[in-house]
């Protein structure tokens, strides 16, 4: 059976999966339904927790969406937007979200922009009616109001209609209320980088196609304009670093390697199960090897939504934790068309503990949750929202098959690449060991 894992996709340490999108492309998700965003509240049609909607918004537009809600469950949409691979952006551009109850009362305000970057990739902004709150409580109709914030300058060409996309969750009241403040302390130092060799592992290209990844060193390649999707389970109680590091540049971009430099050129976003941006960081790039790190995380805790700072708030529950890596669009007339190596490093520490004991599912299943299926998809890099089961992924299927269950699946599937691993390391090309400065 060893040899049948090992031999199966995705389970080789190099072994690639989905292939990642063309610059600037974006999947998204399979059947998600096409809607319309109307002028206002009187025609908005009805968004569904728990499905995934495709639409579009013109430069300088604002498109509304609909939804009914209980009483007692916390709603999120995040909005993704996606300009074409050659929109003309500024550092102001972007989209703004809110949602507001019948009486046009605000519930959140959420935003994202592109920076000082000035690449066109998908940014992803988020509304949302939290139960509990002071506003917006009870049940009934909410609007989900999305602006498309572009240049008008008369030297600005418009940015043009950008694709969105859109993915309402709902999460369920507690069985018993527990505490409502967040937790005070917590290890905020930097952890060590993890270290050992880089396995291959190419990223999707939207946040449905992302690659699940675990603890450990992963490198894929990029090329200007490209932004790859990962997807890192986390468990309640675990705390997630990552740092990336842009590889030196071999082409010559017209500039011999030397002497170029762009600003934002690689950009590492993470989100939250929910698509709720948590952090994100930038590094300018000179041809020479470079990285970054996010900022420390705390444990994935309920009780972090009480807390002040937005990255504390933000890594409210458990699940599928995002990484986008976007490398610039001006790399290539800097630096040449690459691809480009790009080396991800992703420490998930501490001990998991059980949940808060919600009162019923979330919308969609299992969203705030880390299941054996999860933890088979980061050895394996399956992708595909939610995780991986039986009947997505070829290697579950011939483990499932056997009568094997998933924790025996996962322990075999982590010997198989042990195996494999040792065997190509006399031939597998070693990381440059120049010690990476920021």
């Amino acid at each position: 059976m060893l040899c049948a894992v090992a031999a199966l996709p995705g389970a080789g340490a190099a072994a690639s999966g989905t292939a990642p999108g063309v610059p600037g492309g974006y999947d998204f998700a399979e059947g998600a339904r096409t809607v319309a965003g109307a002028s206002g509240t009187a025609d908005a049609v009805r968004l569904e927790p728990g499905e995934i909607y495709r639409s579009s918004i013109p430069a300088n537009a604002t498109l509304t969406y609909r939804l009914e809600l209980d009483a007692t469950t916390t709603a999120y949409v995040p909005v993704t937007a996606v300009p074409s691979a050659d929109a003309t952006v500024t550092a102001t551009d972007g989209i703004r979200v809110r949602m507001q109850n019948a009486d046009g009362d605000f519930c959140s305000y959420g935003s994202a922009r592109f920076g000082a970057g000035l690449s066109p990739r998908p940014v992803t902004a988020l509304a949302m009616r939290e139960a509990g709150k002071t506003l917006c409580q009870g049940a009934g109709t909410y609007y989900v109001v999305v602006e498309h914030v572009a240049a008008s300058g008369a030297d600005e060409a418009p940015s043009g209609d950008w694709d969105l996309e859109l993915a309402p969750a709902e999460e369920p009241r507690l069985v018993e209320a527990g505490a409502t403040n967040a937790p005070q302390a917590w290890d905020s130092a930097s952890p060590e980088a993890v270290t050992g060799e880089p396995r291959r592992r190419d990223g999707g290209a939207g946040f449905a196609s992302a690659r699940a990844l675990g603890q450990g060193v992963w490198q894929a390649e990029a090329e200007p304009g490209q932004t790859l999707f990962y997807k890192v389970p986390v468990d309640w109680g675990q705390q997630l670093h990552a740092t990336a590091e842009l590889d030196a540049s071999t082409g010559d971009g017209g500039t011999g390697g030397h002497g170029g430099y762009v600003s934002g050129a690689l950009n590492l976003s993470l989100y939250n199960p929910v698509r709720g941006y948590v952090d994100d960081m930038a590094l300018g790039y000179s041809g020479t090897r470079k990285t970054a790190a996010l900022e420390p995380l705390p444990p994935v805790e309920y009780r972090n939504r009480y807390g002040v700072l937005g990255e504390v708030r933000s890594t409210r529950f458990a699940g599928a934790y995002y990484l986008a890596v976007h490398l610039n669009g001006q790399m290539g007339g800097t630096f040449g068309q690459g691809p480009f190596a790009v080396t991800l490093r992703v420490r998930v520490s501490g001990a998991s503990h059980a949940g808060p004991g919600y009162a019923g599912p979330s919308d969609p299943r299992n969203l705030f949750e880390v299941t054996a299926a999860d933890r088979a998809a980061a050895v394996t890099g399956s992708g595909g929202a939610g995780g991986v089961t039986a009947g997505d992924d070829p290697a579950m299927k011939v483990l499932a098959a056997a009568g094997i269950g998933t924790g025996s699946a996962l322990l075999l599937g982590l010997g198989a690449w042990t195996v494999v691993a040792r065997r190509r390391a006399g031939i597998q090309m070693r990381v440059n060991a120049q010690k990476p400065t920021a």
